[in-house]
């Protein structure tokens, strides 16, 4: 299976000649640098050590993942930061998984870190995000951010990503599971990055735990609906509550009492939609599964023996 090693980069020329090179020792020799605009010598340190380098049109990893999705047509990507703190050889565990039968594979860096590999806040802000997304999306995955991972091209050609900061990691997260590919994590070792982080905690932190919510919709309409019809209810069932205590006091809140039965009625009736659109989803889902393994099929039948047909970046 051809493989591209893609790495997303802005001002890295300290680390990502190490980078490429790590993987040009290791036998790949298709690798692509997609820039976002260095001030320093990224790109051509980059292009001396033997990689394609790019130059994305707007700023933002997602940006660049989603430029290059475009251009690239190997059977598997591997998409690696350009900071260092990821060991080229592991890239082997993640094309394994693809080949025993997975579409989305991460690597999961919390089991193995080196000693300040992670600040304190940057740790403990992990492990709070992924504990969010296993509860929202009820699945296993432990490290939905991190920035080593391998998808198979039928996943990054059928994504669509709309993030651009370091919401990225979970939004291919979240679109490949909602497509209904088969998304594993393999244990990595994870590096002290050399230089400053881009990393705004608390700012990135909350930008992502928002995406959480927001992304949900695309992986199950109805859980969405059923986080904001719960919210609903139960604000109505407060204020319910507020208003008989009152009433047994002798105090009338018409009022309230009107804005408490609309509350419970709005979330009774979302909760509903939520549902209906969860079995719709989940239709559609099989649908999908379906086709691709028609499509896969087919594809099979036209390349046959000799391979694909299509030159590959």
């Amino acid at each position: 299976m051809d493989v591209c090693i893609l790495i997303p980069t802005l001002n890295e020329e300290s680390t990502i000649g190490l980078v490429v090179e790590g993987f040009r020792k290791i036998g790949f020799n298709n690798i692509v640098v997609v820039d976002g605009g260095s001030i320093d010598k990224t790109r051509e340190i980059a292009k001396e050590k033997g990689a394609k380098v790019l130059l994305q049109s707007g700023k933002g990893k997602g940006q660049a993942l989603k430029e290059a999705f475009e251009i690239i047509n190997s059977d598997i990507v591997v998409i690696i930061d350009g900071d260092g703190t990821y060991a080229p050889e592991d890239c082997h565990k993640l094309i394994d998984a693809i080949k025993k039968g997975a579409d989305h594979v991460i690597g999961n860096r919390l089991l193995n870190f080196e000693k300040g590999a992670f600040t304190r806040l940057n740790l403990i802000g992990n492990k709070i995000l992924n504990f969010i997304f296993r509860i929202t999306y009820g699945v296993e995955l432990y490290d939905v951010l991190s920035g080593y991972r391998a998808l198979k091209k039928s996943v990054y050609k059928n994504i669509e990503l709309k993030k651009t900061g370091f919401e990225i990691e979970t939004e291919l997260t979240v679109e490949s599971l909602s497509k209904g590919f088969k998304v594993i994590e393999v244990p990595i070792t994870y590096k002290k990055r050399v230089g400053k982080t881009k990393l705004r905690p608390i700012r990135d932190g909350m930008k992502i735990m928002l995406s959480i919510y927001e992304l949900l919709k695309r992986y199950s309409p109805g859980r969405y609906f059923y986080f904001l019809g719960s919210l609903l209810t139960f604000i109505g069932l407060l204020s319910g509550i507020y208003v008989v205590l009152e009433w047994l006091r002798g105090v009338s809140h018409f009022l309230m009492a009107v804005l408490t039965t609309l509350l419970i009625i709005l979330g009774l009736q979302v909760l509903v939609l939520g549902v209906m659109c969860d079995l719709i989803f989940r239709s559609n889902l099989q649908i999908r599964r379906d086709l691709r393994n028609i499509e896969e099929e087919i594809r099979k039948i036209q390349n046959g023996p000799k391979g694909e047909k299509f030159e590959k970046l």
